[in-house]
């Protein structure tokens, strides 16, 4: 019933507040702009009303129940009519629910990311829910919403498309200046500190619209199966690799992953099918296991040969040669009788002129 119906009837009042099938929306208008005087107006305990005309904003009424006179609201002065004779106030109302919205979805991909530990690009989203609240409802009409009847979904989704927004930036750049292991972050090691960083980003986008981000829910982040199974491995051959000796040692490590997998196939393959996995397949995998145990010994640095002692020399009296001990001068066939040192005569070993018995075979001198 319009207002003119009201007055028609003599009835100089009206009930105005939210229907219950409203209730739900973040802004509801009154769809009425002409209000009789002595109207009541209920604004419930989560929300606030608020008073326009000619595009500006005139006052902001909280939770009660509100009898709209100039008596009691001197701002009403302001939008009274004069063409009704003083019975009937101009301007638009709205309805703005001022709890806490929570549970709100949003979700998307974050895009490739280095992996710091690895430097392998993978593939990164984010999924989880956010709660807001309106603590301007003013700002939010003339910022966002604007003077027509809101669309249901216009600041919730609006919403999500700049939680997503900084998401995307923050994790990325949080990611890359503290080298954090993606691994490490996909479990949730570091999810407090990235919902914090994130609710401090999203105050400079939301908070000139009259809204506020207070907490984030389910906060995930999370990278593909393929991408999370390929960086476990990676993870798993870099742990191994500081066992053979650090990065020098990558060739050797990726020699030995070579024969490992020669034996690996050899298992797999060479045992005659399905059946052959047993015994030989088992083999297989072993020759592999040696083959990679001898390449990465191949390539440490070998202990030195212990150099063989010696032979002593002596000087043959006859020709004056130099040569191995014995009874016979290996270069003339002279008998070395005349050396200077004695030699044992049965193995031909030097003897010292006091020595009793042979060192080398122990017969006696």
């Amino acid at each position: 019933m319009g207002v003119m119906d009201w007055l028609k009837r003599g009835v100089g009042e009206m009930m105005i507040a939210r229907p219950d099938d409203a209730k739900p929306l973040v802004v509801w208008k009154h769809p009425d702009p002409t209000i009789p005087m002595k109207s009541q107006l209920t604004v419930e305990s989560d929300e606030k009303c608020v008073f326009f005309r000619d595009g500006k904003v005139v006052a902001t009424l909280g939770p009660g129940r509100h009898t709209l006179d100039t008596a009691n609201l001197p701002f009403l002065s302001n939008l009274v009519d004069s063409f009704t004779g003083g019975r009937v106030f101009i301007a638009e109302v709205f309805f703005v629910n001022v709890r806490e919205h929570v549970s709100n979805k949003f979700g998307g991909r974050i895009g490739n990311v280095e992996d710091p530990k690895s430097g392998v690009p993978v593939e990164t989203m984010v999924h989880g829910e956010f709660a807001f609240r309106v603590v301007d409802p003013a700002a939010l009409i003339t910022g966002l919403v604007g003077m027509g009847r809101s669309d249901p979904e216009q600041v919730p989704g609006w919403m999500k498309e700049q939680v997503l927004k900084v998401v995307r930036d923050r994790v990325a750049e949080l990611v890359v200046k503290n080298r954090w292991p993606l691994l490490d972050v996909t479990s949730g090691a570091y999810t407090e500190e990235i919902e914090a960083d994130v609710l401090a980003g999203l105050g400079q986008h939301v908070t000139s619209y009259g809204l506020a981000i207070p907490r984030l829910g389910n906060f995930v982040v999370a990278i593909a199966e393929g991408d999370s199974a390929n960086l476990k491995k990676l993870y798993t051959d870099a742990a191994y690799l500081r066992t053979v000796g650090g990065v020098d040692s990558f060739q050797k490590f990726a020699a030995g992953k070579a024969m490992l997998g020669a034996g690996e196939g050899m298992a797999k393959g060479g045992g005659g099918g399905e059946g052959g996995g047993g015994l030989l397949g088992g083999a297989g995998l072993g020759v592999g296991l040696g083959l990679a145990q001898q390449m990465l010994q191949s390539q440490r640095p070998s202990a030195p040969e212990a150099s063989a002692p010696s032979t002593p020399k002596v000087t043959c009296g006859a020709c004056g040669s130099s040569v191995s001990p014995g009874k016979f001068c290996s270069a003339c066939g002279k008998e070395l009788a005349s050396a200077p040192n004695a030699f044992c005569a049965g193995c031909g070993a030097s003897l010292t002129p006091d020595a009793r018995f042979c060192g080398g075979c122990g017969r006696k001198r």
